[in-house]
């Protein structure tokens, strides 16, 4: 397996750090790990790749950024050094405040969201969600997408009669956005057409 297959597996750029790769692969292992999905051949081969993705990452990207040691006082050169006057450069224009960035972030994200959500590709569309939440935990928006990708996930698992991992992300969805008083409506009569399947 190539790297960029491993990152990409991962849904992470190539490069991401140690932090990322490993938060990532928490959140797919849960995601797509047998015991929750017992009768899913493809996700229990996803939770495969994914898992062996993280494991030849490991082996390639540092757990942490080594530092470099302060020298200590009979390595720090005695000989004077020549000191130059620098002449004053143009300043370097500032990058876009973060927020800004993190507002483009937010709604290319959600227009790929959007399209996962149509193309009924639920895993990828949670998978994103999760990831912008982790970004912006503290956005009202972000968590109500990311509650409304799983109670779509739920409502599809209902129609594939995998009621067990339907329940979980309809409670996710509950979880996820408590106060959403249109999605607690959707969920409950997900939760009973839950109830009359069974």
């Amino acid at each position: 397996m190539e790297l960029a297959d491993c990152y990409r597996l991962l849904g992470l750029r190539t490069g991401a750090s140690f932090a990322d790769i490993k938060s990532s692969y928490r959140r797919l292992a849960q995601q797509y790990h047998p015991d929750i999905n017992q009768d899913d051949r493809k996700a229990k081969d996803k939770f495969i790749a994914v898992t062996e993705a993280y494991k030849l990452l490991l082996e390639v990207v540092p757990p942490q950024e080594i530092v470099p040691s302060q020298p200590t006082e009979s390595q720090i050169p005695t000989q004077e050094i020549p000191v130059t006057i620098a002449t004053p450069k143009k300043p370097t224009p500032k990058p876009p405040h973060i927020s800004e960035i993190e507002k483009r972030l937010k709604w290319k994200t959600y227009e790929q969201l959007q399209r996962y959500l149509r193309e009924k590709r639920f895993p990828q569309a949670i998978a994103l969600a999760e990831a912008l939440a982790e970004r912006l935990p503290d956005d009202a928006e972000v968590r109500q997408w990311q509650a409304i990708s799983y109670q779509l996930w739920g409502k599809a698992l209902i129609a594939e009669k995998q009621m067990l991992k339907a329940r979980i992300y309809l409670k996710k969805a509950l979880k996820t956005d408590p106060n959403n008083k249109t999605l607690l409506h959707e969920v409950e009569r997900d939760f009973q057409k839950l109830e009359q399947v069974f």
